[in-house]
């Protein structure tokens, strides 16, 4: 009688990773592609400036508030089922996309594919370590790292090539009908290669904290990005009240539940110490800016500028070629400056946007893709010095027995930072656009919005002073890696016999 599950292995396993790997890919190529989407999307549907920022922080939005959720759901109910109900849905959701008859139908429908998004992602990296042992990770996580990477290129670029060469006559629409045929790919190969997975460990679902934490977020989001266009009206204000009371609510009901021996979503003890907190704060306010830093670029490239799709998707393609060549300067890194190369990495990325906003200012209409070469590289650069190491410095001081906890709860500040500033920067950029969509006026907004990265940028940069040192990097690793051993075998020695199979 064999005493182990039959997990796959070989050129099986090899497969199963690649089914994960490609769904993580396509997630991320639709949090990016849409923004080059945006001006073919405005003139077809006629979309209002505050549908165009529901298309993009929509999806994020829903992805945020309910990742930690859908991924204690893999571990109750199976990764593998659960990673596959997101792979049906966001395919379903992209189909609702492409063929969208009106900008309410798109934006519905992104809120979906974001939903959906979070049910899938979340059970790639929990898959991932059931199917290799924690000595054989480092090239398999490297390896996600690189499609990660390459996905941050892609999304503006592939965006561009389609919209701008108009396959089968679909415009804008291709970036949406592209996910369909792999998407329906993936629930083949994900239903026969993946193993289910459970995680060995008893878990809850603390739903009154999913509502809260997400009828929060929304209104905040809501007041944000309507806001503008209501004139700022009493009950938007309300709204913005009534979402602050509930993040209250909230606060208050997770240290209930902790209290009581519970599951909560985001468990208070976290926050006791200073370093995870200044870790958590810089995640919100760094992710957050990175995608507020793009929201405006692409619409002005191509409605002020008259840039191709093609051409506005190349002009963002030197931030990530210098984050990819970043990335492997700054891994060794890590163990040697910790919380300093975060800090750099955030003060470049600063440089980065002061010098691309005095390049748009300097050149006006005649801006170039090569005048904008300098401050996207930079930018790459301080992205990657920042990135790397910010999950391993924040969680330094973290028991290792809260390190899924606290990785997850990272995650989502990183998703609901991206999802507020892009509402800040979409106020910043239409309000002072208004109804002036000439160049002059489309520069004017793009400068104003650039604001909001800055300052979005600068507080991640105080708040990265207070991480943990190297010291307590460097023991936390080797911590870590005697967590990550005895929760593999307690994950393997918890299937049952033949579940690879």
């Amino acid at each position: 009688m064999p005493t182990a599950p039959a997990l796959p292995t070989g050129r099986v396993r090899t497969t199963a990773v690649l089914v994960l790997f490609v769904a993580t890919f396509m997630d991320l190529l639709d949090t990016t592609i849409v923004n080059v989407a945006l001006p073919a999307i405005r003139d077809d549907l006629d979309a209002s400036p505050s549908q165009l920022e529901w298309m993009v922080s929509g999806y994020v939005l829903a992805f945020a508030t309910v990742l930690i959720t859908t991924g204690r759901l893999g571990d109750l109910y199976g990764r593998k089922r659960v990673f596959l109900v997101g792979v049906a849905g966001f395919t379903v959701a992209s189909a609702l996309c492409a063929f969208a008859p009106t900008a309410e139908v798109l934006v519905i429908g992104r809120f979906v594919q974001g939903f959906f998004a979070a049910t899938m992602v979340p059970q790639v990296l929990s898959i991932v370590q059931v199917l290799y042992a924690p000595k054989e990770r480092a090239g398999v996580l490297g390896a996600f790292g690189a499609v990660t990477g390459t996905a941050a290129v892609a999304g503006p670029l592939l965006g561009g090539v389609l919209i701008t060469n108009d396959v089968a006559g679909l415009e804008w629409r291709t970036i949406f009908v592209i996910n369909i045929p792999i998407g329906v790919l993936l629930l083949i190969g994900g239903a026969r290669l993946i193993p289910e997975t459970r995680s060995p460990h008893r878990t809850r679902i603390d739903l009154p904290g999913a509502l809260l934490s997400s009828a929060a977020l929304f209104l905040l989001a809501f007041a944000l990005i309507e806001g503008r266009p209501k004139d700022w009206v009493w009950w938007i204000w309300a709204l913005l009240a009534t979402a602050l009371v509930l993040v209250v609510v909230f606060a208050l009901h997770q240290r209930r539940v902790e209290a009581s021996g519970g599951f909560p979503m985001v468990p208070p003890r976290l926050f006791s110490d200073r370093g995870y907190s200044a870790g958590a704060l810089t995640s919100l306010a760094f992710f957050g800016s990175i995608g507020a830093f793009f929201f405006g670029i692409t619409f002005y490239l191509q409605s002020g500028l008259q840039y191709s799709a093609i051409d506005a998707g190349l002009a963002t393609v030197p931030f990530s070629i210098g984050a990819f060549l970043a990335s492997g300067v700054s891994v060794p890194l890590v163990d040697k400056l910790g919380r300093r190369l975060v800090t750099l990495g955030l003060v470049l990325f600063i440089a980065a946007i002061a010098w691309f906003a005095q390049t748009v200012d300097f050149h006006g209409d005649a801006l170039q893709v090569r005048d904008m070469i300098g401050p996207m590289a930079l930018g790459g650069v301080g992205l990657a010095f920042a990135a790397i190491p910010l999950i391993d410095v924040a969680l330094a001081n973290t028991d290792p027995a809260d390190a899924g906890a606290a990785s997850a709860v990272i995650g989502t500040s990183q998703q609901v930072g991206a999802a507020l500033l892009l509402a800040l920067v979409g106020v910043a950029f239409f309000e002072t656009v208004g109804t002036d969509f000439t160049p002059a006026g489309l520069r004017e907004g793009l400068l104003a919005g650039l604001w909001v990265p800055g300052a979005g940028l600068a507080v991640a940069a105080v708040a990265s002073l207070l991480l943990p040192g190297t010291a307590a990097v460097r023991h936390h690793k080797e911590l870590a890696e005697q967590a990550a051993e005895r929760e593999y075998a307690a994950t393997v020695g918890s299937l049952p016999v033949g579940a690879g199979d």
